[in-house]
């Protein structure tokens, strides 16, 4: 017969000795990764409280690897619109903000300018609304805002009355770049991606694999085509100074964008960074 002592496990074999020394080992290393890691968090939301768009000291994350290949690459400026880029615009309330502190206009006109000198082709994803797309019967929250405030409206497919000027226009000071009779202005997008224009298509038809991203909104249109691109098995990076988006009550478009594009985007790059690599290779 076995007394109550038969199952109870003998912890003094060499054997689980050993065990458990390995058990406590492991739990003192956890321990300490805790106390790392909570020190790491520290660090960062200080460095958030710094600066809410700087870069986390401590990433886990490593950086993209995309090196520029202008035998490969274009220049993407989305949504170049006077209504999102300049103090005229019907939406410059929610975004002029994030537009200056950025230095977006004269960043995206130095982007332009470089692409240019290098040769690599540049392409604008434009953003249009017709009468038509005023009677969509499903829509979300920024398609209601841009309808209601008439955000790049138009007043026809096949008339430029009342284009010129207007929030729909290109801002001035990038139409030396964008009417040169080079730049591919595609068809309009609608909501945030390039699904339903052509962009895509005509990238492909110059063999382009790789994309230098800028423009507006960050958090939606930006964020949109990154993705769509990176579905697509494009190399993309993004321009971080050379995008901006609205600061309202809902939260910062920027900051959550700037978020995910560390986590998605083949690159990360500011606009100095940019030029200088186009110009090395012009």
């Amino acid at each position: 017969m076995c007394d109550d002592d038969c199952n109870t496990p003998d912890y003094n074999t060499p054997g689980r000795r050993s065990f458990l020394a390995a058990i406590a080992g492991a739990a003192t290393a956890a321990t300490a990764l805790t106390a790392m890691s909570a020190g790491d968090a520290k660090a960062d939301a200080k460095a958030a409280t710094d600066d809410p768009y700087a870069d986390p000291p401590n990433p886990v994350l490593l950086k993209g690897g995309m090196k520029l290949d202008p035998a490969r690459a274009a220049l993407v400026v989305i949504d170049p619109q006077i209504d999102f880029m300049s103090p005229k615009g019907l939406a410059w309330p929610l975004v002029g903000e994030s537009v200056t502190e950025h230095n977006v206009v004269p960043n995206i006109g130095r982007l332009f300018d470089a692409a240019k000198k290098a040769g690599i082709p540049v392409a604008i994803s434009p953003h249009y609304y017709y009468h038509w797309d005023h009677t969509w019967k499903i829509q979300g929250p920024l398609e209601m805002f841009q309808h209601k405030l008439g955000i790049f409206d138009r007043k026809g497919l096949y008339t430029l009355d009342g284009f010129r000027d207007s929030g729909a226009d290109f801002l001035p000071e990038f139409k030396q770049y964008i009417e040169d009779g080079q730049t591919i202005i595609c068809s309009p997008h609608k909501l945030y991606g390039p699904q339903v224009n052509d962009l895509p298509f005509q990238l492909r038809k110059q063999r382009v694999d790789q994309i230098i991203l800028a423009g507006m909104l960050a958090n939606m249109c930006v964020e949109s085509h990154l993705r769509e691109f990176l579905e697509l098995g494009f190399e993309v990076a993004v321009v971080r100074d050379a995008v901006a988006s609205p600061k309202i009550p809902e939260g910062d478009g920027y900051l959550s964008a700037l978020i995910n594009f560390r986590y998605m985007a083949n690159g990360l790059w500011t606009t100095d960074e940019t030029v200088n690599m186009l110009r090395n290779k012009a």
